[in-house]
């Protein structure tokens, strides 16, 4: 038997026929703000993209993926309608493909595409400073 995801009790289906405000009820207090200052241009595009990308996929007969949707927009919050469909976001460096699943929702989109990476130095090269002349050798 299968448990069937719930976002604080409600269910997927029911989420995503909910009214924006009421949804805005049961996120958290900083997602709540961000939605009740209103949607930017920005993010208002890419909303219509992804709503855009599930159409066109829900109408295809031959069950293929949504088209991939790319964005710099990290604090884009994620929201029930979202769920199934992939969007590449910008780390800084490269697109990562951030794959959106329905435990998901009420995140920010850049929470799942790591901006920053582990550090490791190496010894120092030709041209360093002078005072790594005096590092040990092994």
């Amino acid at each position: 038997m299968v448990k069937e995801f719930r976002y604080r009790g409600v269910e997927l289906a029911e989420l995503e026929k909910m009214p924006i405000d009421r949804l805005r009820g049961l996120l958290g207090a900083r997602q709540r703000r961000s939605l009740k200052r209103g949607v930017t241009d920005g993010k208002r595009k890419v909303i219509a993209q992804v709503r855009a990308a599930r159409a066109a996929a829900s109408g295809d007969g031959g069950g293929k993926a949504p088209p991939r949707i790319r964005t710099h927009l990290r604090d884009l919050i994620i929201l029930p309608f979202m769920v199934g469909t992939a969007v590449q976001v910008y780390n800084g460096k490269e697109f990562k493909e951030v794959e959106i699943k329905a435990e998901m929702i009420g995140h920010y989109i850049g929470e799942y595409s790591l901006s920053g990476r582990r550090v490791s130095h190496g010894a120092p090269g030709v041209g360093a400073s002078r005072s790594s002349l005096y590092v040990p050798l092994k």
